[in-house]
């Protein structure tokens, strides 16, 4: 019997109610009960002594049994002098409370209200307030990815937008203005490029004796680089004719047009300040005057008699022009010109190759066989070692470089096309415009990130409260049920919030 007395007695709280009705320590009908208990309640809470404690236990808190058997602690201090010889008590407080009391004993109503409570607060609240916790933590986890996200992509395209500014030559402030004070420049680039040409006179000399001993070509050899070698970046009109125009007529270069409407593009005319003016043009008498007279009724002229020839003349397209007048693209520079700028960068191209072919074989010419081919040599090709092929090598692909790089490829587009400009402003605006909305985002994580915060800052006390509450009616409720078993130790199993 001992034995028995000391075998703890194991309830999971989420079958707490069921093992209390099927025990008949509760009855069936035990809500109807509390419903009537909640009425007396709700009515015996209007007045209430001020008492700090009293006022506790009333504040946001599921009134139940122990807490009545707490007020009733309380109103026998308050209410000491209601109190007879008898030990009973005159105030209708104590009494609406004593009654509420007596009520939660008959028939245990009380055990099945606290049971239900609890298991309400462990199957339900307290899962309910932990996900609604772990949401806010895990929103705010990824509002911070979404936030670094935002910071790294809004910094990658700042950087690439002035890694382009960089690659134009510009600083990025004014994008369009920028580019277009860029092609000022360009005549003087090309100038000094065309200077520089004037130091492939040994260039082209090496390959120009290379070509007649090894293929017999009897042929001019880079014939741009030639004449640029000795004229610098002339104008194309010299190339194209071997003159010096005696007058340059560069063509105008027009700004691209705004894409907007204004009311001075359509003249619409004046309409309604003079009605006869606006009908002046026009006779009718019988008809409409179309300006047009038939002097002769007999019929039409068509044509069929002795008609004038028609000769057709057809002029090529920049022979107009006066002898000596260099116009349109005539007056352009031979590097500013696209045809013969291409032309100048594959004859460089060419003279690149010759010259790399002439390094890697003159590094293999130690045998016997290759210094009796150059015996018969020009005094030009025998005279170059490698260490001198290599320094100009370095020339002409400096040359070329300063021509090639995208810098210049670039300002040739802007040169070209004034479209252009707005084009690539357009393509480096939106890069800096998706920053910014990148960092307008960023700012918008940061907002609801706080706001998660907040909710968490919120929820936390919350289910710290709903936490203590359920351990304190845990053990009201197992030391309550232990009394009914001769304190045999209860043990509420499952209680987790």
């Amino acid at each position: 019997m001992e034995n028995i007395q000391n075998l703890p007695i194991d309830i999971q709280t989420s079958k707490l109610l069921d093992w209390l009705l099927d025990r008949r320590h509760c009855n069936l009908k035990w809500q109807s009960a509390v419903k009537v208990i909640r009425e007396k309640i709700n009515a015996a809470i209007q007045d209430m002594p001020e008492n700090e404690e009293i006022k506790q236990l009333l504040a946001g808190s599921y009134i139940h049994y122990f807490h009545c058997l707490r007020i009733v602690e309380i109103l026998k201090g308050t209410e000491a002098s209601s109190k007879n010889i008898f030990g009973r008590y005159s105030s209708q407080r104590m009494k609406d409370w004593q009654e509420i009391v007596s009520l939660y004993e008959a028939d245990n109503v009380y055990l099945a209200e606290v049971a239900s409570l609890l298991s309400r607060s462990v199957s339900y609240e307290g899962p309910a307030l932990r996900k609604q916790l772990a949401k806010a933590q895990q929103l705010q986890q990824e509002l911070s990815r979404r936030e670094v996200e935002c910071q790294s992509s809004a910094a990658d395209l700042r950087e690439r937008y002035y890694t382009a500014c960089k690659q134009y030559g510009i600083t990025g402030e004014n994008v369009a203005r920028e580019l277009q004070a860029l092609v000022k420049d360009l005549p003087a680039v090309l100038e000094e490029v065309g200077k520089d040409a004037a130091k492939l006179e040994e260039h082209i000399q090496l390959y120009t004796a290379f070509t007649n001993f090894v293929c017999e070509w009897s042929e001019p050899v880079l014939p741009l680089l030639t004449f640029a070698q000795k004229k610098g970046n002339a104008t194309f009109y010299e190339w194209r004719t071997g003159k010096v125009p005696t007058v340059v007529e560069r063509p105008v270069v027009e700004e691209a047009p705004a894409d907007t409407v204004t009311d001075d593009t359509i003249d619409w005319g004046d309409f309604g300040t003079d009605t006869q003016d606006a009908t002046s043009g026009i006779t009718v008498e019988g008809g409409i005057d179309w300006g047009i007279s038939v002097e002769d009724a007999g019929g039409i002229d068509w044509g069929d008699s002795e008609a004038a020839p028609i000769e057709i003349e057809i002029v090529d397209a920049g022979t107009d022009c006066p002898d000596g007048v260099a116009r349109g693209e005539d007056a352009l520079s031979i590097l500013e010109n696209s045809q013969s700028r291409s032309q100048f960068i594959d004859e460089l191209m060419e003279l690149e190759m010759f010259l790399t072919q002439r390094v890697s074989e003159m590094g293999e010419e130690g045998n016997v066989v290759a210094m009796s081919q150059f015996q018969l040599a020009p005094s030009v090709i025998q005279g170059q070692t490698r260490e001198h092929i290599r320094e100009m090598l370095s020339g002409v692909q400096d040359l070329l470089g300063r021509l090639t790089s995208l810098r210049m490829q670039h300002l040739f587009m802007i040169q070209a096309s004034p479209r252009y400009v707005e084009r690539v402003s357009e393509v480096l605006r939106q890069k800096m415009k998706q920053a910014e909305i990148l960092v307008l985002k960023g700012a918008t994580m940061v907002e609801k990130r706080q706001e998660a915060l907040e909710e968490q800052s919120r929820l936390e006390p919350r289910v710290d409260l709903l936490a203590g509450r359920t351990r304190e009616l845990q053990k009201l409720i197992e030391v309550d049920i232990s009394k009914k078993y001769h304190k045999r130790p209860v043990n509420l199993m499952g209680v987790n919030i």
